[in-house]
Parts: C-alpha cells; sequence; structure tokens
C-alpha cells in the first residue's frame, strides 16, 4: 500500500508543478485530465467478492486522480468483448481488462489498440498480452503461484488433493491447478463447480469428500469458496486440510482459527487500482509502464504468522 501512495503522490506533486507554471498550455492539460474516462471490463460473476475489490481499486483510483471509471463485467466472452466493443465506441480514454478466455477477446483487443485506444490487462491473461498489443499485464504468474502452494502441500505431507475451478473455461484457473499438480507430488483431481452459487459450491465438495474418503486436502481458487470447502469437510466428516487462492476477512479469520492452513494472495484491489494507474500515466505523461514486462501484484502467502496485520486492511475491503 505504501507503493501505491507513494504513485499517488507523485501524480499530484506532478500536476501541482504543471498548475504553478505560469503557461497556458500545462493549464488547459490539466483541466482536459478532469474530462478523462477509463472502462473497466471483467470476466468477474456478480456477488465475488474478488472482483468487489478489483471494482474498488479501479474507482478509488478514479477518485483519486479526479478521472471517470466505468466498470462492467461479463462471465461470458462473447458478452464480455461486445463491453470492450462498446467502450471504444464510447471513445474512452483506456480499457482495463481482464482475460480469462484471451482467445475470445482477442478480436476487440486489438480492435481497440488499433483504434487508439490504450488497453492495460490484469489478473489473467499474462501471456498474451504482448501478442494483443497492450501496454502491460498487472497481477500473478499463476504458474508460478500454483507451484508454490504445491511446494507448500508437499511439505505440509499432504498426498491426495482436489482443486476446485469455480469458472467454466477460465485458463489462468486451469494453469493454477495443473502447476499444483506439477509441484505437488501427489495425487490433484479437478473438481468443477458453479461459482455463482456457494451452497451449490459447498454441496458439491461434501459429496466428493464422502465419496473419497481419502482426499486429505482441498485446494480452493478463490476466497470465498475456501469457506464453502471449510463447511464441507465438516459437513462430510472428513478431516482434510484447506488451502486458498486469494484472501477475504472471512478466510483471514478461518486462518487465525486454524481451518484453513494459508491463503495466496495476489492482492485484487492493487490490481484494478494499478491499471487505471497505469491508463491515467499513459493520459497525462505518455507513460508506458512494466517496461514490456508484467507487474506482480502476487503471490503473497497468508498463514497464521501474519494473518492478524492483513486483517485490518481486509476489514475495509481493500484486501
Amino acid at each position: 500500500m505504501k507503493k501505491i501512495k507513494i504513485v499517488g503522490a507523485l501524480v499530484a506533486v506532478g500536476a501541482l508543478l504543471a498548475a504553478c507554471s505560469g503557461t497556458g498550455k500545462e493549464a488547459d492539460s490539466a483541466k482536459d485530465t478532469k474530462d478523462l474516462t477509463y472502462a473497466v471490463v471483467t470476466h468477474g460473476a456478480p456477488g465475488d467478492a474478488f472482483w468487489d475489490r478489483v471494482k474498488s481499486g479501479a474507482e478509488q483510483a478514479g477518485t483519486d486522480y479526479g478521472v471517470k471509471v466505468n466498470y462492467s463485467s461479463d462471465a461470458d466472452p462473447a458478452k464480455q468483448s461486445q463491453l470492450i466493443d462498446g467502450a471504444v465506441a464510447e471513445n474512452v480514454d483506456g480499457i482495463v481488462v481482464s482475460m480469462a478466455n484471451p482467445d475470445g477477446l482477442e478480436a476487440s483487443i486489438k480492435k481497440a489498440v488499433a483504434a487508439g485506444v490504450p488497453v492495460i490487462t490484469i489478473n489473467s491473461g499474462v501471456d498474451k498480452f504482448k501478442d494483443f498489443g497492450a501496454i502491460t499485464h498487472i497481477g500473478q504468474t499463476e504458474t508460478i503461484a500454483g507451484e508454490a502452494v504445491g511446494e507448500r502441500l508437499k511439505a505440509e505431507g499432504q498426498k491426495n488433493a482436489i482443486c476446485v475451478i469455480q469458472e467454466a473455461g477460465n485458463v489462468g484457473l486451469e494453469e493454477r491447478c495443473q502447476a499444483v499438480a506439477e509441484s505437488f507430488g501427489g495425487k490433484v483431481e479437478n473438481l468443477q463447480v458453479d461459482g455463482t452459487d456457494d451452497a451449490a459450491v459447498q454441496a458439491t465438495i461434501t459429496s466428493k469428500l464422502q465419496a473419497d474418503k481419502d482426499i486429505d486436502t482441498v485446494v480452493t481458487l478463490g476466497g470465498q469458496y475456501a469457506i464453502d470447502a471449510v463447511a464441507a469437510v465438516e459437513a462430510s466428516g472428513s478431516s482434510a486440510k484447506v488451502g486458498t487462492f486469494d484472501l477475504s476477512e472471512d478466510v483471514l479469520k478461518a486462518i487465525q482459527a486454524g481451518k484453513v492452513l494459508f491463503a495466496v494472495d495476489q492482492q485484487p484491489y492493487v490490481q484494478g487500482f494499478l491499471g487505471v494507474t497505469g491508463l491515467y500515466l499513459k493520459s497525462i505523461n505518455g507513460n508506458d509502464i512494466g517496461g514490456g514486462q508484467p507487474v506482480n501484484s502476487g503471490p503473497a502467502f497468508i498463514t497464521k504468522d501474519n494473518a492478524d496485520a492483513v486483517l485490518k486492511f481486509a476489514t475495509n475491503g481493500t484486501r
């Protein structure tokens, strides 16, 4: 968070210097920034706490910089592409987009770039952002994060895991599970659930644990699904341990209580905030952040050792 404050401070200093320079050109430029509009188009499903934090970060950046941020989302790549096309038609000054299904969004993103609209990708699509012409990608490398989870579970002595995927066709989630399997050393089976229905998620995990008593680990790929998994473990009478990607206030409390081993935090608030920040810097100063490389927002492990320190930020909706 300190780094984010520094970026904001630098932008504020730059604006102040421009205002004090005494030339009409700089004054007009500063005035023009108030008319900037950015679109944030994600694949987040309604009610997903993770994407609520992405949205909050993007909107806070808009407030801090005095620009308009329009957030929209759709889990269907065809409909998400339409949202991107619509943003271009509205002459926005930049687009932040998540790419859970890069192939489905390729044409729309390339059209946006060809139309002169700067694009920054977040969360998913790190392997494709350069090919599509985006400035940079902000998120975590799913393979690195997945391998770290597999290694940690191996060190815990776990042998038989299910990896719970809450969004069908999301390549980033599939990459996580694959990377977990590659470094874990034990058995890993993917379990598809309906991430828009927590009751259904819990029921599916419960049924799987009841059917296979050898499962000793449940890996979830979103914070709220870890809570579903904890309930499923209790309902099934299983002794399986739960580890998760991503974070929420409830997950932190579950970690404190020993019901969740760890959470891997990719900082969704940062993804939204820095996505808009990158576009803003492009607009006011022609900056391209990242140097052609992705900007990492994670991964970071949250365990009992540091959960207390993170919880105070989770209570205000930023972690």
